[in-house]
């Protein structure tokens, strides 16, 4: 049987989680190899997923190690740089949004990937999520009539790492944590995005206010579809409280929410009147069979010579919208794309 060789590229939590997924949950691939700037987070990273060989760039493994694909974990600002150089030394680029830090670069990575007809796939993880899945297909057969309002909330516990906190390096909390909510109501509308209005500011971490003005932990985003539906999302990290995300639309016919904010289907009603239940705490497990599900994804598509389900036209529809709403923020005004 044939296995799909994986190169790890940045030994992150994101990265871990789906290399994981590769090497133990999927029998038809492997991780062969990690390449991370830190050596030593490399090595253990290997020692944990059987891989014989580790590095500390992608340069060295491409020359050194035999693999058909890598998955990226690296920070954003060097997302390009990487499926370039995978694209062209042939590999199958399975890569951690958001897709880069701008359209220029977006474009330069289509086009590699084009160029050398390579498999791309962009982890959208709630496009493998059952709810989703099961939320599209009720929308699609009418449940709610005709969709006019979508909104998205999508809030995470913990702050990133501090290039995270610097935009021209990440693009901001828009692109970091609400790429998915970009990503994911423009596919269950199934139309494209016209206008966005944001609002945003630093409430909870003044300490980066003198360095990193533009820092923003909370947002609010309006948008128009090009079809005339309406939307929303509200972003915030660190919310501290846990990993909330939740979607609703509201139809001519009927109203459709997806998530919750318990962990749990357990809920105790004590004897103080009181309803006590465990909020969701983390992504990794909130949508860990999506996560697996998206790799299990992947790898059948280079087994099948089939096109993923979410590819780079996907991470250039989010990654335009959270550029614009970047704009929007600060002109304080709507902006058209």
């Amino acid at each position: 049987m044939k296995r799909v060789k994986f190169c790890l590229v940045g030994a992150g939590r994101a990265g871990m989680l789906n290399a994981r997924n590769f090497e133990f949950n999927i029998a038809e691939s492997e991780v062969v190899a990690v390449a991370d700037l830190n050596l030593e987070a490399a090595r253990k990273a290997a020692e944990e997923l059987n891989a014989n060989d580790y590095y500390n760039s992608l340069d060295e493994a491409l020359i050194k190690s035999d693999f058909d694909a890598v998955c990226i974990g690296e920070p954003t600002f060097v997302h390009c740089e990487s499926v370039v150089k995978a694209a062209e030394a042939g590999k199958h680029i399975y890569s951690e949004k958001p897709l880069s830090i701008s359209l220029k670069e977006a474009d330069k990575m289509e086009k590699a990937i084009k160029k050398n007809k390579v498999k791309f796939q962009i982890n959208f993880m709630r496009r493998f999520d059952n709810n989703f899945l099961r939320a599209k297909k009720l929308i699609e057969d009418g449940a709610i009539g005709i969709p006019i309002l979508i909104k998205s909330v999508g809030r995470g516990p913990g702050l990133p790492p501090e290039w995270y906190v610097d935009i021209n390096k990440s693009n901001g909390l828009l692109a970091e944590v609400n790429s998915h909510d970009f990503d994911s109501i423009r596919w269950l509308i199934g139309s494209n995005f016209k206008q966005v209005y944001a609002l945003a500011d630093n409430f909870k971490l003044p300490q980066y206010k003198e360095k990193y003005p533009d820092f923003y932990d909370t947002a609010a985003v309006i948008l128009k579809f090009e079809n005339g539906v309406l939307g929303m999302v509200d972003g915030c990290c660190p919310a501290t409280y846990g990993y909330d995300v939740r979607v609703e639309i509201l139809g001519t016919e009927g109203m459709l929410q997806i998530g919750s904010k318990q962990a749990y289907s357990v809920l105790v009603w004590n004897k103080d009147k009181n309803l006590i239940s465990e909020g969701n705490q983390s992504w990794r497990t909130l949508f860990k069979d999506a996560y697996e599900e998206g790799a299990r994804h992947f790898i059948n598509c280079i087994l099948t010579d089939s096109e993923p389900k979410v590819g780079i036209i996907d991470g250039k529809k989010a990654l335009e919208i959270v550029i614009a709403a970047n704009k929007s923020i600060k002109i304080g005004k709507p902006i058209d794309l």
